[in-house]
């Protein structure tokens, strides 16, 4: 089976697409061009499918690679038989080959290597092949005796550590004893004598047993980070019925051969010494690498939901963080982001100036007509809300106010980016900024920051931080292009993401358009320095050019089709300076008086870009994120002491997990809606807004549990 069959056949696709995928990313295309503006040579694959074509060739070539190597180490230690190679290239799994390769990979010295270099080889074949004779067993042994094996029971002692490394690496005994304990193996976990674990953090696993087929991703990286904090003690457990009959499927101990007992010793020495621990090494591996992929996968999803709430437009905001001791942060912009004004104030604990904090937001309000305010979630964020409350009730009664997260606001603060940005402002004043203006474009700010930083996963801190940071760049790239960017406001942190770009050419861009003032059209672009025709190629449809020369610079249109689309505009009797609402009854009359099939034949066109361009000569670089709900803008405040089992309430989803999803409702603490309270079929994401219903209040665990 060729690589295209087999991801195609994983994937349930048609062969030759995997094959355009495949070239079009070694032509060094991006996902986002491939997905957009390539359909009608892939066939209509979306950029999940193309990216999981991507990771799994990438699996395939290296899987071709160590093959490669294991059958040339193989062969040069002159061990290469025809059924090996025959087995070796049959092989589908990396797991699999080097089970294959496990007894001829070159070792540091082992019992069973010192045992070899006795001349004890001899001895061990004896004991695997359970002869049926009538000698004893020091004259069997007797001579194999010499300076360096004085007794028979050294002998005897060597050939049993050949015997047992044999039986160890047996490719088909690592294979089978693998997949049963994967099965029916039992992870078991116990504190650590006088571990500390002062908050409990661990407590569900002091004395914690789970067949490993049931653990689910959570649990494994709960339970890793538990072992690696010393707290807990871990080990997994095959039933000894499990691993004995796959070893004596392959050597079979001979009640009537004398050697049964050394059989049967090295046997136990095999699965106690170098089987089991090995087993258990790649079970938890394969656990690990499992768990990790899926915790990837959830915050991968959670950050594409957060990158993709919408723009709250046209609102002059003023940003609240939080703190306590050195003062709650205060920044306003207006609604292109500018700043406009920033101040400290302190009205929590140790000062408590409570009422001069209100005086001066209510002057910062009246004096630049602030209409919302954005409150960091973190230090103090409930006990600001209180403030932002009362200044809503007493002075500013038709201001709103939200929550939203300030993950990485710090991050972003300290860097050099915001140094470039806010050159004049302290460092401590600049997370305020950050907290107001992601109000006003999510993505336009969070795009600033390492997405790692933004903080909308599980154990992000345990896992693979290379797949991580692949795996969330993906994303970001991914919600970027879909928006589509301004190219002549985009920040460099948001350039850099556009198809095709990246860090450096982004800045390149930037400083073209300081020096030369705004871009008048996308053909222009082509004038940056180092911007070359691949990139321009693989960025242009993504890149927006707002009151240009060219109305179709304006749409997700791709360059290379505007002919088309001048056609389509010709055909319905338009020109492109129409405003695009106008465009729409003569298009509809267009299409009804020719089919897009018979369209698009006639123009040379395939039909999915002959249908996009109809789509965008309607609704030009229409923002995909018109169609999320808006966040929820409160103007009281809650605590727990206002709940009561019962009542329902609006909420919004803040970060969804393995076990539920943790939701907003107004008050300190974010609620718990269990995942045995979402009914089958029902998908929540981060920004979502939903009616929920109070189950149970905990005030001194902090804890509220939710039903939808």
């Amino acid at each position: 089976m060729t690589h295209a069959e087999a991801i195609a056949q994983t994937l349930s696709i048609r062969p030759q697409q995997v094959t355009a995928a495949v070239e079009l990313l070694d032509d060094g295309n991006t996902l986002p061009f491939i997905a957009r503006y390539r359909k009608e040579v892939t066939g209509g694959l979306d950029e999940e499918q193309i990216r999981q074509i991507g990771e799994l060739i990438q699996k395939l070539r290296a899987l071709d690679e160590r093959r490669a190597a294991i059958l040339a180490s193989i062969e040069e230690q002159g061990k290469l038989t025809p059924e090996l190679r025959q087995q070796i290239e049959a092989a589908e799994t990396l797991t699999a080959l080097e089970d294959l390769y496990q007894p001829y990979r070159p070792k540091r010295r082992t019992r069973a290597s010192i045992a070899r270099e006795k001349g004890l080889q001899p001895l061990a074949d004896l004991i695997l092949q359970q002869p049926h004779t009538k000698d004893s067993l020091e004259k069997l042994a007797a001579p194999f005796l010499n300076e360096n094996v004085p007794t028979s029971e050294d002998a005897w002692s060597g050939a049993r550590d050949i015997v047992a490394e044999t039986i160890s690496d047996h490719a088909d005994v690592r294979s089978r004893t693998r997949q049963r304990a994967m099965q029916w193996g039992i992870i078991r976990c116990e504190k650590a004598a006088d571990a500390a674990d002062e908050r409990g953090v661990y407590q569900t696993y002091y004395a914690f047993e789970q067949r490993v087929d049931r653990l689910r991703p959570h649990q494994v990286l709960a339970i890793n980070r538990g072992e690696s904090e010393k707290v807990l003690r871990v080990r997994l457990e095959v039933p000894e019925r499990d691993w004995q009959s796959i070893v004596a499927d392959v050597f079979r101990p001979d009640l009537l051969s004398p050697l049964h007992d050394q059989l049967i010793m090295a046997i136990n020495d095999a699965a106690e010494r170098l089987l089991l621990p090995a087993i258990e090494r790649d079970v938890r591996r394969a656990l690990t690498e499992s768990a990790e992929t899926h915790a990837i996968a959830v915050f991968a999803a959670n950050l594409r939901a957060l990158l993709s709430q919408p723009p709250l437009a046209g609102h002059t905001v003023l940003g609240i963080d939080p703190g306590y001791r050195t003062g709650c942060k205060v920044a306003v912009v207006d609604p292109t982001g500018m700043l406009l004004d920033t101040a400290t104030i302190y009205p929590h604990e140790p000062q408590n100036k409570w009422k001069e904090a209100l005086e001066t937001l209510a002057a910062l309000v009246k004096t630049h007509g602030v209409t919302l305010i954005s409150i960091g979630n973190g230090t103090a964020s409930r006990e600001t809300e209180k403030l932002a409350a009362e200044l809503i009730q007493q002075h500013t009664p038709n201001v709103k106010y939200l929550i939203v997260s300030e993950a990485g606001a710090s991050v972003y603060s300290a860097s050099p980016l915001a140094r470039a940005e806010l050159p004049q402002l302290d460092v401590s004043l600049r997370g305020a900024v950050s907290i107001a203006r992601r109000v006003q474009d999510p993505l336009a700010e969070l795009v600033k920051i390492d997405p790692k930083s933004i903080g909308v996963g599980l154990y992000q801190h345990d896992v693979d931080q290379k797949k991580l940071a692949e795996s969330l760049s993906g994303v970001v790239e991914s919600v970027v292009n879909a928006v589509g960017v301004d190219a002549c406001t985009a920040s460099p942190a948001l350039l850099t993401y556009v198809a095709g770009i990246g860090a450096r050419l982004a800045e390149k861009i930037v400083e073209y358009r300081n020096q030369n003032g705004a871009f008048h059209s996308r053909e222009a672009l082509r004038n940056v320095p180092g911007l070359g025709p691949k990139a321009f190629e693989q960025a242009a449809g993504f890149l927006r050019i707002r009151g240009g020369d060219n109305p179709l610079d304006e749409s997700a249109i791709h360059p290379e089709s505007y002919p088309i689309a001048e056609a389509v505009l010709q055909k319905a009797g338009l020109s492109a300076h129409i405003p695009p609402a106008a465009r729409k009854p003569a298009l509809d009359a267009l299409l009804q008086r020719q089919s897009i099939e018979k369209l698009a034949a006639e123009l040379s066109a395939g039909i999915p870009t002959l249908t996009d361009i109809f789509e965008q000569l309607v609704r030009p670089g229409r923002d995909p994120r018109q169609d999320t709900p808006p966040p929820i803008l409160r103007s009281d405040v809650l605590s727990m002491e206002d709940l009561a089992i019962g009542m329902r309430l609006k909420g919004t989803v803040r970060n969804v997990v393995d076990f539920g999803a943790f939701v907003d409702i107004g008050v300190k603490q974010d609620g718990l809606l269990h995942r045995s309270q979402i009914p089958a079929g029902t998908l929540l994401q981060v920004g979502d807004v939903i009616e929920v219903e109070i189950h149970k209040i905990e005030p001194e665990r902090g804890r509220i549990s939710l039903g939808l």
